[in-house]
């Protein structure tokens, strides 16, 4: 048993002496490893928070000169993940990797991803000219894409928009720039569109009178431009006048429905009916 012992005690005290002394004989190539992962990990970690501070003094800057915060968001993205990039190539660079390969590799890599992925370019490249022709900013309310809400930030990607029941939407920037975009907020006025039907037995100019009157006891109507009042049309069943006021962008809702509600009453009041849909039949009576 003995003998047994010292056979099995041998091949492992003589792998403890391999071991020894290829550590011995390659501590330096270990401790020139060891530093350059540390410095890989520093340059990772110090890195990235000189990046973040770079982009939020970019953004700061870019307050203090009142830029739209769509625009701001969109340079900061960009600023951050362009200089993190070169962080991580700074890093592989500490641990030994060339970084002409790796910027060869990235770039061919990159010609790969992108026929992959040109969709997400092409948003891309749409984010791009959004922030530079500026059809809309950061809170104005449009409609992109076929959905309507107000704009809460343009991406690198997409655009973010939130609509009035407060839902959140995502647009592909490629659907912004490739569609009709309509921008409610741009101008500081608008003007409403009213269609009042009323009775062909209505007296004309006293309805126009009435519903003129509502609209000038309203102090948010503007003067100029001036109101439309006239009859568009001899339908079916009425005479509908179109009603068109100008007032700011800000108050258009709260004057839409408040007009439409005082020319209702103001008209129920002077006796001048508003009819429903009717129709007329006519029997006529075959002799058999």
């Amino acid at each position: 048993m003995a003998e047994e012992s010292v056979g099995l005690e041998t091949p492992l005290i003589d792998g403890i002496e391999q071991a020894e002394s290829w550590l011995t004989n390659n501590s330096d190539l270990l401790v020139q490893y060891g530093v350059n992962i540390f410095s890989a990990l520093l340059i990772l970690f110090i890195g990235n928070i000189v990046v973040k501070a770079v982009a939020n003094s970019v953004a700061k800057v870019l307050n203090k000169k009142k830029m739209d915060k769509a625009v701001i968001e969109f340079i900061h993205g960009l600023v951050r993940y362009t200089l993190f990039v070169i962080v991580l190539i700074a890093a592989l660079g500490r641990l030994g990797v060339q970084t002409a390969s790796v910027v060869a590799v990235i770039g061919a890599a990159g010609l790969a991803i992108g026929l992959a992925l040109q969709g997400s370019l092409s948003n891309f490249a749409a984010g791009v000219l959004i922030v530079g022709f500026r059809p809309f900013k950061s809170g104005d309310y449009v409609e992109i894409g076929g959905v309507a809400g107000s704009v809460d930030s343009i991406q690198i990607f997409q655009t973010i928009l939130t609509t009035p029941d407060n839902k959140m939407v995502v647009v592909p920037n490629g659907s912004v720039i490739g569609s009709p975009i309509t921008n409610y907020s741009r101008h500081e006025t608008r003007r409403i569109d009213h269609v009042i039907g009323v009775s062909y037995g209505a007296d004309l100019k006293k309805t126009k009178e009435v519903i003129a009157k509502v609209l000038e006891a309203d102090e948010r109507i503007l003067k100029e431009p001036g109101t439309t009042i006239g009859v568009v049309a001899l339908a079916d069943s009425s005479v509908n006048f179109v009603v068109r006021p100008w007032v700011k962008t800000a108050d258009y809702w709260d004057v839409y429905f408040d007009s439409l509600q005082a020319i209702k009453e103001a008209l129920d009041a002077e006796g001048i009916e508003i009819p429903f849909p009717q129709m007329d039949v006519h029997l006529n009576k075959v002799e058999s």
